[in-house]
């Protein structure tokens, strides 16, 4: 092992996990895909106790925690829309012009909600994901409703097959 001056290391301390809630975010990043037709946007909590929540879980962990996925193909352009609205109604003065990059620095209301996912060792956990948004102004006057946990289907989890291979029926 290479020589490391522990004085000069931050231990690292427990990270408290977000809860479900309405809560107001700042657009921090856009992307577009044009061939897919969607936008992939970084958001992170900028009001309230949770105020950079995201931007210190990726410093820590390496890994951005809030991502919002809007499409803006034919069959989902309603619900971009409401989107639209939302970002609109929460930015005085804001009209959205179909330039992705003028969605930087906006802010918008998001309700987390908790869901099952299957982890790479094949458990079932759990993880906060955006919901849906609102305007600002409904995350503060407490309009919103925070949905259920959603669940895996029982058929989206595998039990282990107890399968083995026999090395000697590998043929090479």
């Amino acid at each position: 092992m290479k020589n490391i001056n522990w004085d000069n290391v931050q231990e690292a301390t427990d990270f408290e996990r977000i809860k479900p809630g309405g809560y107001i975010a700042t657009i921090l990043t856009v992307e577009d895909d044009p061939a897919r037709e969607y936008l992939k946007m970084e958001l992170d909590i900028s009001e309230g106790e949770h105020v950079g929540y995201y931007s210190d879980l990726a410093a820590s962990k390496n890994f951005w925690g809030l991502t919002l996925y809007r499409s803006y193909k034919e069959s989902a352009q309603g619900f971009f829309k409401r989107f639209k609205n939302d970002v609109e109604k929460s930015n005085a003065g804001y009209t959205f012009n179909n330039d992705e990059k003028t969605l930087v620095h906006k802010q918008v209301g998001v309700i987390l909600r908790e869901e099952e996912y299957v982890a790479n060792d094949g458990s079932v956990k759990t993880r906060i994901i955006i919901s849906n948004t609102k305007p600002v102004s409904d995350i503060k006057a407490g309009k919103f409703k925070v949905p259920d946990l959603k669940k895996l289907d029982d058929k989206s989890v595998d039990p282990p097959s107890g399968f083995t291979v026999n090395p000697d029926d590998i043929p090479f």
